[in-house]
Formats: C-alpha cells, sequence, structure tokens
C-alpha cells in the first residue's frame, strides 16, 4: 500500500492508487484517514512548545500507525507481512531522509513488515502557544496505566527524581492513569495523549504492532518541550518494563515474538536510540528493568505501601477491552501478572474471567497461551535453556547476554510456581 500523509490538499494524483493521510487535523468527510489532532489539541492546552524535530518524529508515528491500522494483516499473501510506501511531508525533511534505512529496519523489527520511507517538504507544525511553559521536570517516564510502568514511576519518585509523565490514553486505562499520576509524589506534570489514529475503511487490524513507536514518539514530544532540554541537557525517556515481557522469547516454534508487543525489547529500543542520536534529539531512553522479572520488579518496589495499595487497580491483560475491562487470567501477559504476584509473595486481588487454569477444558488448561507456557517448560526440562532460546537474544544491539539468559530462566520459573500452583504439567 502507498501512502501520502500530510495535508489533504496535495496529496490528489489522479489515477494512482495512493491512500492521503491528514495530520494533526480533523478530517471532516470522514472519507480520508487523518489522525494526531487529538495530542497537538492536548500539547496545546497545556502550553508546552516541543521542538520541531520531535513534531516530525510524531508526524512519522502517526503515519505509520494509521498505515498499520488499515491494513488487514489476513490479506496478505503469507496471511502477516504486507509492504508499506510511506511519503511524509515534514518540517524538516533533509533531517530525516539520510537516516530512512535505519527507520524502515527499526519498523521492519518492530511489526515485521516491509516498510519504505520518504519525506518531503510541507509538514505543518502544530500552532505554537503564545505564552509556552517548560516544566521543571528531571525526566520523562511512560505511565501506562499497567503494573510494570507503575512500579517504575513509583520507584524513580523514590529515588528523588521529578518525572513528567506521559500516557496513551485507551479506553479503560485512563482513569488509572490518572489516579497513578496523582498518587506519586514524583510526577509534577501528567500529558495523556491519543493519536486519534481514524481509517474509514473499516475493520482494523487488530495486532496494532506500530503502537510502540508512538508511545516512545510522545514521549520525546514532551522530553523536548522541558526546561532540562531548552538548557542543553540531555533527558531521560523511562520505558519501564519487565525483561521478560521486553524480550518476548518465543514460547514455541510455532509462535513467533511478534505475536505480543516489542515495545521494550532491546534491539528495537536501540535502534531507536540509534534513530534519535542520528536526527539530533538530544533524549536517552532507558529501561531499568531489563534484567528484572516482573515479580522482582513487586518485590524490590522502593514504596510496598503504595505498591499494594494500587498494583490490583493496573492493567497487564492482552484482551482486557475484549473481556469488558477485566483480565482474562489466561493470555500470556496475564500469567505473568499472576505468577509475579505469587514471587512477590502477596495476594493477588485482581479479577480473573478465567481464573483457575487447571481446569480441563479448552478455555483453560488446553487454551493455547496456557498450553504454550507448558511447552515451554517441557523444553527447557529436556533441551535446555539455550534451545528454548534459540535467537532470541543474537542481536548485536542486546548488550549482557548472560544477565538477560539468567534473568529468562527466573521469568520462566516464575511462570512454573503459577502451572504448579494449579496443577499444569
Amino acid at each position: 500500500m502507498k501512502y501520502l500523509s500530510g495535508s489533504l490538499t496535495v496529496s490528489a494524483h489522479p489515477g494512482e492508487a495512493i491512500t492521503p493521510i491528514l495530520l494533526f487535523e480533523k478530517e471532516s468527510s470522514g472519507q480520508a484517514p487523518s489522525a494526531g489532532w487529538s495530542a497537538s489539541d492536548a500539547v496545546r492546552r497545556q502550553q508546552l512548545l516541543p521542538d520541531p524535530a520531535a513534531w516530525d518524529l510524531l508526524a512519522i508515528a502517526l503515519s505509520v500507525v494509521v498505515a498499520d491500522g488499515e491494513n488487514r494483516r489476513s490479506c496478505s499473501p503469507d496471511g502477516w507481512t504486507r509492504e508499506f510506501e510511506m511519503d511524509i511531508a515534514l518540517h524538516d525533511p533533509d533531517r530525516w531522509t539520510s537516516i530512512s534505512n535505519a527507520f524502515e529496519s527499526a519498523l521492519r523489527f518492530l511489526t515485521t513488515d516491509l516498510w519504505t520511507m520518504s519525506y518531503r517538504p510541507g509538514g505543518v507544525l502544530p500552532n505554537a502557544p503564545k505564552q509556552p511553559r517548560y516544566p521543571a521536570t528531571e525526566a520523562v517516564a511512560l505511565l501506562s496505566g499497567g503494573l510494570d510502568s507503575l512500579v517504575g514511576a513509583i520507584d524513580l519518585s523514590a529515588q528523588g527524581r521529578t518525572l513528567f509523565a506521559v500516557s496513551q490514553t485507551v479506553r479503560g486505562d485512563a482513569e488509572k492513569q490518572e489516579r497513578f499520576a496523582k498518587r506519586i509524589d514524583g510526577v509534577l506534570e501528567h500529558l495523556q495523549v491519543n493519536h486519534n489514529a481514524s481509517t474509514p475503511r473499516g475493520d482494523k487490524e487488530t495486532s496494532q504492532r506500530s503502537r510502540s513507536l508512538i508511545f516512545l514518539a510522545f514521549a520525546v514530544l514532551a522530553a523536548t518541550a522541558t526546561q532540562r532540554y531548552r538548557d542543553g541537557e540531555t533527558v531521560p525517556v523511562y520505558v519501564c518494563e519487565n525483561g521478560f515481557i521486553a524480550i518476548n522469547p518465543p514460547l514455541t516454534n510455532a509462535r513467533i515474538g511478534s505475536l505480543s508487543t516489542r515495545t521494550a525489547h532491546p534491539e528495537f529500543l536501540g535502534r531507536i536510540q540509534q534513530i534519535l542520536d542520528a536526527a539530533g534529539l538530544r533524549i536517552r531512553i532507558e529501561n531499568p528493568y531489563a534484567e528484572k522479572t516482573k515479580g522482582e520488579m513487586l518485590k524490590e518496589c522502593l514504596d510496598q505501601v503504595l505498591l499494594l495499595s494500587e498494583a490490583p487497580i493496573s492493567t497487564s491483560c492482552g484482551r482486557f477491552q475484549r473481556f469488558n475491562y477485566q483480565h482474562c487470567g489466561r493470555c500470556v501477559p496475564c500469567q505473568i501478572r499472576r505468577s509475579a504476584f505469587i514471587a512477590w509473595g502477596q495476594e493477588d486481588a485482581t479479577t480473573y474471567v478465567f481464573g483457575n487454569l487447571g481446569l480441563p477444558d479448552e478455555d483453560h488448561a488446553a487454551f493455547d497461551d496456557v498450553r504454550s507456557v507448558a511447552f515451554a517448560r517441557l523444553t527447557v526440562q529436556e533441551d535446555g535453556l539455550d534451545r528454548w532460546l534459540g535467537p532470541a537474544l543474537s542481536s548485536p544491539l542486546v548488550e549482557n547476554r548472560p544477565g538477560l539468559r539468567k534473568m529468562l530462566q527466573r521469568g520462566l520459573d516464575e511462570l512454573g510456581a503459577l502451572h504448579t500452583k494449579y496443577g499444569l504439567s
């Protein structure tokens, strides 16, 4: 699919199968895809003035997420891999043209699709506030409403960091994000934004792997609006996720890593860091929990009282909306959450739709994700950890492989404790 992203006034190509995308404005006719109008409005209302390069990064990310959402994987030749040609209007296209290949590689890893990226002049920056303000925070932290980002914000606050929390709002999590931001002392600023990607074609592609890029683009936008960035310093952006789910090792040979998010995978974060450096954006992406399991994050959290209060409210489920904003209890993220509570030694007050995983039916013990975890444990038991991991740690951008290898074993052991609890072998 070919996309021309920017203003609809420059998108007319008679006879060509090119789809226009409108950025940072509402599309009144409802006929063309659009994205970003809500985000630009939220930034304006908070009187923030991000770096123009950060707006260009967001324009790229918004264009990608629209294209991703518009094209069903099931319609591709292999039922998964798609091909995209993106032509995006930017404020400063020259800055990004020289790193097009780097962006294509990062997106290929993130979504497992084939991307061709090109940029042209004509990108419009959202209106700047008349009296901009520059938040006096030390760092930006993603605050999703999930358990890992909650632990991360609590720990960073306890360490004395002042935080600008950035949330991608999704239905069912907005109130949690607001609650967490108010309850954590170190969070001095909170920006809730949504990409508002509109895809009029009909059914959306539900995998939406590209949303990880949107999270980071929003964080970079906020980071470049701070006083620290204005003073010429580098601003840390914290992406707090347990190492097991960040690496996302395929549980069985039949599963691939792209079946789950790669938001915090060290290869993806490393590639994005290289892109930010090449674009001249003074941002440093960090995941302090790259070598920690989720259970270790909970046990070692620096404010146990606050965590005990808020952890049950957080979201982990990969199918949260599908089950009426309840945790399913059986997907891989839910199993990791449940195993983490066991490792923590605290009661799990979360309500799960499928609670007793030991029930011998297709909704519980025979459910695919439950069986996949069981098979992974069996593979390690019979053939060893390295046989199960395969090439999961082979990327040159993955540092400290021995430490990550040990963490993955501990994470699998935590899952084993959950399965043992329900009599699963």
